[in-house]
């Protein structure tokens, strides 16, 4: 019977009378109208979006994607999903961040810079009013928001996540800390500065911060449960970026495994990316960035130390797998995981900075931290692992994260959940971080505005993928498509298989160089040469594109 329908209590009949012939009526009326109401089925929640954020995770460091790091969950996601091969961001922590919390280019996001020049428009330092963050359009669609980690878009209370659409959060406002207490590694903020809500947090002493940051997602998706909300989740972590520091059972596990150097790790990444089907066969190594110094030059106390720094940044990866775990067990043991679009990337090819020897947060970070061998990976302890594991990292792309090759801007990707045709596909499909949010709008039912609280906004510049992950569509974008990347004037303009590529400091228009990206994903062969009007189509549109999004090349002041 449906809810309101009448219980009827007819009186009890005597023995040898005659029925009641009103009340058996009433009975049978009652009957039709309980066979033809039949009960209404819950309608079902849409669906959950998890976005994962690995900070400064290097393209061959998943299992899945030719990796020697054990990362059994994520592995086992991508078995159950799609991996992207050739996923791009921006090079560098904040402007992706910018650009993926707004479907937009970083200038219009406000964030030309990974900082800000005052007063200057696409340099604000913060997500600007020219955009409507994801969190803020998918909040009012209904959806209960969260995130836990790195903010890194403005530490202003106006700039906060809870001004940006963000119900619940926990952040580092910064764009690193360390990952056992609030010591700061930068002067200006001595501590580091945690908010939750909006509020100053403190850290809570001696836990890790990628295990803290999932409890506190976990805590936030039962928050949607209760609700009865669907979510939106950004988990921000900032493993595995710098300070490498984790607990020894993650690490000790790798001991020795990387003694042969990063030069032997970085041909035998290539060889593994090939056997995981992740790049071509006849893809080639680039030479390795200048800065990179030969294994077989260093003394064997030195051999040591780097063999250590990678062992500590795999055991990061693997407690950032252990912890993605969790939050893929919560959601199954909530009943969650399969109405659950789970996206898991990284923000930036693999890093390079090496702080502690920085001139100028280099004085600042030796006062209050160590990189004796002892202590390495302990709370104390400040550790990069430097261009040289980078280049292992970001293999067989040419450089690492600050740069707009290939090596600082094609990051992992998995992508799994409902609307997915095939399973443990790998796609080869050219697509940007700007894709992202038209993604999570389609499969929310939000529409995209073109004005929001009576002000006009710059429309998306990215694509849905859902059609092409649903099958019915052959490819995400068309073979005209451009994207173009300009920051710190550093430069680049991609269409189709062509690139135009500019690292020259300062910033020289001549430096440009082609490739062709079909058959040179090292970008070694520049054909500006040879190809003159593929090179000047390719200049056209890198005008148009600084010209459209106001990009400030030079910078002021330089």
């Amino acid at each position: 019977m449906t809810e309101n329908a009448p219980v009827l209590n007819p009186p009890l009949l005597k023995s040898g009378s005659r029925p009641n012939l009103v009340v058996l009526l009433i009975l049978l009326l009652s009957l039709g109208s309980c066979a033809e109401k039949p009960e209404k089925p819950i309608p079902k929640r849409p669906p959950n979006i998890l976005l994962i954020v690995a900070d400064d995770l290097g393209y061959t460091d998943l299992g899945s994607y030719g990796g020697d790091i054990e990362t059994p969950n994520l592995d086992t996601l991508a078995a159950a999903g799609v991996r992207f091969s050739r996923f791009h961001t921006s090079p560098l922590c904040a402007p992706t961040r910018a650009m993926l919390l707004s479907g937009n280019d970083n200038h219009i996001a406000g964030m030309g810079v990974q900082g800000r020049i005052p007063g200057q428009f696409g340099y604000e330092g913060h997500l600007t009013d020219r955009i409507v963050p994801v969190p803020r359009l998918l909040q009012d669609g209904g959806y209960h928001t969260f995130m836990a980690g790195k903010w890194h878009l403005g530490m202003e209370p106006e700039n906060n996540p809870l001004q940006k659409g963000f119900v619940r959060s926990f952040v580092n406002l910064r764009g690193a800390g360390n990952h056992y207490d609030d010591q700061g590694i930068f002067e200006e903020t001595p501590r580091s500065l945690y908010t939750e809500d909006g509020k100053p947090a403190p850290w809570p002493q001696g836990a890790y911060s990628t295990d803290f940051y999932t409890d506190k997602l976990i805590a936030y998706m039962d928050e949607a449960l209760a609700q009865n909300k669907p979510f939106f989740g950004f988990a921000a972590y900032t493993s595995p970026h710098w300070p490498l520091q984790v607990d020894e059972k993650y690490w000790k596990k790798y001991e020795g495994r990387y003694d042969a150097g990063y030069e032997t790790l970085k041909a035998r990444r290539l060889e593994s990316l090939k056997a995981a089907g992740m790049v071509p066969e006849n893809a080639v190594l680039p030479p390795n960035h200048e800065r990179v110094i030969p294994w077989d030059s260093l003394t064997a106390d030195q051999q040591k130390m780097e063999a250590r720094k990678m062992e500590l940044y795999a055991g990061m990866v693997d407690n950032l797998d252990v912890n993605v775990g969790r939050l893929i067990r919560h959601l199954k043991e909530t009943g969650q995981f399969e109405n659950t679009l789970i996206v898991f990337m990284s923000d930036n090819g693999a890093a390079a900075e090496d702080f502690y020897h920085h001139p100028h947060y280099g004085p600042f970070i030796q006062k209050h931290f160590t990189e004796d061998y002892e202590a390495m990976g302990k709370a104390n302890s400040f550790i990069s692992y430097g261009p040289q594991w980078a280049e292992a990292g970001s293999s067989p792309f040419r450089y690492f994260k600050e740069f707009p090759t290939e090596g600082g801007t094609v990051a992992p990707m998995i992508v799994a959940g409902p609307g997915i045709q095939g399973r443990n596909a790998i796609h080869d499909e050219f697509l940007t971080l700007m894709d992202l949010a038209p993604t999570f709008y389609d499969l929310a039912g939000v529409t995209y505005p073109e004005q929001f609280e009576g002000k006009e906004v710059f429309p998306l510049r990215g694509t849905s993928i859902l059609p092409f992950l649903s099958g019915k569509a052959d490819a995400i974008h068309p073979d005209d498509y451009v994207f173009g990347l300009e920051l710190h004037n550093y430069g680049m303009i991609r269409k189709g298989d062509w690139k135009l590529t500019n690292t020259s400091d300062p910033f020289n228009e001549g430096a440009f160089a082609l490739y062709n990206l079909a058959d040179d994903l090292a970008e070694t062969n520049d054909l500006k040469a040879t190809e003159p009007q593929k090179y000047a189509e390719l200049m056209e549109a890198w005008k148009a594109f600084t010209a459209e999004v106001q990009a400030q090349i030079p910078l002021p002041g330089e």
